[in-house]
């Protein structure tokens, strides 16, 4: 079940959902809130260029993830801190907001695009919408785009919509794993809210 505009408030009322800083009152839609582009990070994957490096990313591998970070880089900022994202290019961002889903609350939640940047070709996330239930902290964005155009994303626009479910029930434990209390797209973790 996904909760409308006034659920969504309730909850942001009487804590089941934690959103730092709080969005206004137009980002909340009538089943979704809109976050906004963080502008502290930007990163982009980046092979040394004639380095002679072969790699082969092997996923089943634990902390395979943690190996890679040598080989993201910042993407290169505007003067106003824009980045402009080419075609076919992936960037890793993050929302300005900070969630927190308690478990108890027993709320989930989905990322997504925005309609007015998916028909210019910007996706938001590459296959993992999932917050769970039990997440803390600000979501790594996936930021590709399949458009024909470059487009310059700017800290603080909106970004993505954040469209909470109501989990069945109550997890069994608190989530754990290398992106909780993340405040960076590697994983390192933030202070609580």
């Amino acid at each position: 079940m996904i909760l409308c505009d006034t659920e969504i408030q309730a909850a942001l009322i009487n804590g089941q959902t934690l959103i730092e800083p709080r969005p206004p009152q137009e980002h909340i839609t009538t089943s979704a809130v809109d976050l906004t582009l963080g502008g502290r990070e930007f990163k982009q994957w980046n092979l040394p260029a004639g380095a002679g490096i072969e790699l082969t990313v092997d996923p089943s591998q634990p902390n395979f993830f943690s190996s890679l970070t040598p080989y993201l880089a910042d993407v290169p900022r505007e003067r106003d801190q824009a980045i402009i994202i080419k075609p076919g290019q992936l960037v890793l961002a993050l929302t300005h907001e900070r969630i927190e889903l308690p478990e108890q609350s027993r709320l989930a939640a989905r990322v997504e695009g925005r309609s007015s940047l998916a028909r210019l070709g910007l996706g938001v996330h590459v296959t993992a919408p999932t917050i769970h239930s039990g997440f803390k902290g600000n979501i790594t964005l996936e930021i590709t785009n399949m458009g024909g155009f470059p487009i310059k994303l700017r800290p603080g626009m909106r970004i993505c919509q954040l469209i909470f479910e109501l989990v069945f029930g109550t997890p069994s434990a608190a989530m754990a794993g290398i992106f909780q209390d993340q405040q960076s797209v590697t994983g390192s973790s933030a202070p609580p809210l």
